[in-house]
């Protein structure tokens, strides 16, 4: 992305941004910069830190049950519907 940039490109960006900001907010904006770099950085090791490893069978503490300790599925209750009487009818017979 950034192969083809040499001196004379960093050169001219920095004048623009100096055209731009001035040369009084340059500092405020490098340590506005800098410290939003730094809380991005913070920010992506805690997260690497929270992932979770690959689960252990003997631990039960993060990921509940193991294999041997889970509950068994209950299967669905099918309803019948009402139940009809028989009837009790002789001439239908």
């Amino acid at each position: 992305m950034l192969q083809g940039l040499t001196g004379l490109h960093l050169v001219i960006i920095l004048g623009i941004v100096l055209l731009l900001f001035g040369a009084t907010k340059l500092p405020a904006l490098a340590k506005g910069l800098g410290q939003s770099i730094n809380i991005f950085k913070k920010e992506m090791d805690s997260d690497d830190r929270k992932k979770p490893t690959t689960p252990d069978v003997t631990d039960t503490t993060s990921y509940g049950a193991t294999a041997q300790q889970a509950a068994p599925v209950q299967q669905p209750v099918v309803n019948p519907g009402p139940s009809v009487p028989p009837n009790n009818d002789s001439r239908a017979q």
